[in-house]
């Protein structure tokens, strides 16, 4: 038999009054706006003393921003299309090596399919 009570049975919370207990529904449009601050503007900020703005759903860097040399920001472009240029012609390289090592798997099974029919009719023969 438990010492102060039968079973835990905690009392049921009361409904509440109102939906809302905020009172700002109760402003006008103009006051609303104010305080809740309605006009948002473009998102911005900062990462790595890089100011960025999202646009057209993309984050793009702020004209100014960078704060690296115009130089450096012209050899990593340059560089990107570079490394851009030599992935393109490492997977033509691949394409090409592919087509060269099922061309030649075809004809490995061609020459296999040949000498077997050749061992069978000199089995034949004897």
């Amino acid at each position: 038999m438990p010492l102060f009570g039968n079973t835990f049975s905690p009392k049921k919370t009361p409904p509440r009054k109102c939906a809302s207990l905020s009172n700002l529904h109760l402003l006008d449009r103009s006051t609303r706006e104010i305080e809740l601050g309605l006009e948002y503007g473009i998102p911005t900020m900062n990462l790595a003393g890089q100011s960025l703005k999202f646009e057209n759903g993309q984050w793009v860097a702020e004209l100014g921003s960078f704060t690296g040399d115009r130089r450096e920001m012209q050899r990593l472009r340059k560089r990107n299309q570079q490394l851009e240029e030599e992935n393109n012609l490492l997977r033509l390289k691949v394409d090409i090596l592919l087509d060269m090592l099922s061309e030649t798997t075809a004809e490995s099974h061609l020459m296999e399919k040949e000498l077997e029919e050749l061992k069978n009719h000199s089995r034949r023969r004897k």
